[in-house]
């Protein structure tokens, strides 16, 4: 049965249903852009730790340009990106991709002239020869696809074995948070859903702050704690996904 909103209601979820946790990454009024007239107008989110959050919108809503903003690669005009309390708003994302923040963006490259083995030894190198192999092992395990095409050059693979990969090197260096640009672009429905349902819970579940910009709303919606719509460039809706999906506003702000 559909909701008032016209779309399907969102099956039963495991999440908690009680207050939200603490902000890990808040974001307060920011403006930003590429120069010209801002994106984006003054949006705020938070994410939690250990929580899901979701972004949804038409294209051309700011969605990406959200997450560029919190990582530093475009210049925030107003307002503040905080960290665990600590101001980031100009930090720099390649220092935070080492340490804390793991991103996943829309078109992430990997290396095209290396295996997919040689790919995830490049990711883990931080880690150290012996840690990195512990956690290659443990991401195949979690993403079992990458198995058989350990010695097959990155250059070589689908576009759907492309975006297993660069999700999987992000996972592989465990960090406070991930955040994934459209993870399942590109990806077939089943193997789409199989990583929202199966890895990105299992990513909250070990402690990390999840933001994901996503345009399966619904698959998304099953997995997550918490849901922002956006529209114009600014939030127009923000709660939990089974509200969201029965707010007749909600369905609208989806065709922009």
């Amino acid at each position: 049965m559909a909701t008032s909103s016209g779309l399907p209601p969102a099956p039963a979820r495991p999440h908690r249903n009680g207050a939200r946790p603490a902000a890990l990454l808040s974001v307060t009024g920011v403006v930003a852009g590429y120069g010209g007239s801002p994106v984006l107008k003054g949006v705020s989110v938070d994410v939690g730790t250990a929580e899901v959050v979701s972004v949804v919108g038409p294209n051309g809503c700011g969605k990406s340009t959200l997450l560029k903003a919190i990582l530093g690669l475009i210049e925030v005009e107003k307002g503040r990106v905080e960290l665990d309390g600590q101001d980031i708003t100009h930090t720099d994302t390649y220092r935070l991709a080492r340490s804390q923040i793991g991103y996943v963006p829309q078109n992430r490259e990997v290396f095209d002239a290396l295996t997919v083995m040689e790919n995830l030894l490049v990711a883990g190198q931080s880690l150290g020869k012996r840690r990195s192999r512990q956690r290659i092992t443990e991401t195949l395990e979690a993403v079992p696809r990458l198995g058989a095409l350990l010695n097959r050059r990155a250059g070589v693979l689908s576009g759907g074995e492309r975006r297993i990969l660069a999700i999987a090197m992000a996972l592989l260096v465990p960090r406070r948070m991930l955040i994934l640009d459209e993870p399942t672009a590109a990806l077939a429905p089943g193997l789409a859903a199989d990583f929202l349902e199966s890895q990105v819970p299992g990513i909250a579940a070990r402690g990390a702050a999840v933001l994901i910009v996503e345009q399966r709303v619904h698959a998304c919606f099953a997995v997550s704690d918490w849901a922002y719509s956006m529209l114009a460039g600014e939030v127009h809706l923000g709660g939990r996904p089974d509200q969201l999906l029965a707010n007749d506003d909600f369905a609208k702000s989806l065709v922009g």
